[in-house]
């Protein structure tokens, strides 16, 4: 019973920190309560356009995650074992990482079509994640296995295979699960700022112009419930595949 209570207690907690503050506030239109947010909640939850905008956000998402994991990965591999690929390619993905995702959701906007921002910005979030998760791993490597390796004259694939994957599976299930929240917030981000036909952020916008503010918080309980509920099985999905 400890768990749930953990759980149960701090969320009635900030409910009723919402309730009497959505009271103090008096107006729906600035703050509304809970119980107004859960009602817009579940009738949109009986809509097809809440599930195609939400099909259609998760299809961006997970598309960004994947070519930003597998660029990361590769150039994580290739900026360990060649020094001039490190000397040209690590400052540039520092760059990445330190430039904020509206300079570069403005900028993508001018080359790519508004469909493809969303996917290419989460892309962009996740590669530097997850090159800095493999660096670090592939600099960590023990020396000593990858001598055994040589004296035993392992090909390549054996060597990646027993060697170069146990040890790094840890920090790539890390830098993923890092990633996955970037690209979730990048990629609504990018949905809302240059909306697309049917996104989760598109709908944000429409409620922000439209000043549907229960509608407003209702979508962003759908981000919330969505990304909680994503990360915990991308999670449990990670250490089912440690013990494997």
């Amino acid at each position: 019973m400890k768990r749930p209570l953990k759980i149960l207690i701090p969320l009635a907690f900030w409910l009723l920190v919402w309730t009497l503050a959505s009271w103090a506030v008096g107006r729906d239109l600035l703050l509304p309560g809970p119980v107004r947010v859960g009602e817009r909640f579940l009738a949109l939850a009986g809509t097809a356009d809440l599930w195609l905008s939400v099909g259609a956000t998760l299809g961006r998402v997970f598309l960004g995650l994947f070519w930003g994991a597998l660029a990361g990965t590769a150039l994580a591999f290739a900026t360990h074992f060649s020094p001039w690929a490190d000397r040209l390619i690590s400052p540039a993905v520092r760059v990445v990482r330190a430039t904020p995702v509206v300079s570069f959701i403005l900028l993508v906007y001018l080359w790519v079509p508004r469909e493809a921002i969303p996917w290419v910005i989460a892309g962009l979030m996740v590669l530097p994640v997850v090159w800095g998760a493999l660096s670090a791993g592939l600099g960590n490597l023990d020396g000593k296995l990858l001598e055994m390796a040589r004296a035993y004259r392992f090909s390549r694939i054996k060597t990646l295979r027993l060697i170069y994957l146990p040890a790094l599976r840890p920090h790539f299930s890390a830098g993923l699960l890092t990633a996955f929240g970037l690209a979730w917030k990048s990629g609504v981000a990018a949905e809302v700022i240059c909306p697309p036909v049917r996104a989760v952020g598109s709908r944000i916008q429409q409620a922000r112009l439209g000043l549907e503010t229960p509608d407003l918080f209702a979508w962003t309980l759908t981000i919330v419930v969505l990304s909680l509920t994503l990360e915990g099985l991308l999670r449990r999905g990670l250490e089912w595949r440690r013990k494997v």
